[in-house]
């Protein structure tokens, strides 16, 4: 099995909602996010790719244009965790990427959520 990644990076505000008030991610705050969309396939291509990371500009539009420099509340139904966010993009790009098995996000250098399709 052959697997690659990419990066993409954006700022947004978030505040999540069911925490004490004492939780800082309560209050209104912001991350620098980097989120990593994982492929994978069992052959490689005619140029020898799994996936030609050219063919992944989609990902960098999308991020760019709804939720850089966003409130993520507005964006997102539900709770903007990192586990709903990488959700919320997987299930946007797999049919377009059907190589696409993970998507990673993270909030900090420290810390980072991954929905995996299991696939």
């Amino acid at each position: 099995m052959y697997k690659i990644s990419k990066q993409f990076a954006f700022s947004a505000s978030h505040q999540l909602f069911g925490l004490g008030e004492d939780h800082p991610c309560a209050r209104l705050h912001g991350h620098n996010y980097v989120v990593t969309v994982h492929l994978k396939a069992e052959k490689l291509d005619n140029t020898g790719f799994v996936k030609d990371y050219r063919a992944l500009s989609m990902v960098k539009e999308y991020i760019d244009n709804h939720l850089d420099h966003r409130h993520l509340n507005d964006v997102i139904s539900g709770n903007p965790t990192a586990e709903n966010i990488a959700y919320y993009l997987f299930s946007i790009f797999k049919s377009d990427i059907p190589e696409l098995y993970a998507v990673e996000v993270s909030e900090t250098p420290k810390t980072s959520a991954i929905y995996d399709s299991g696939c």
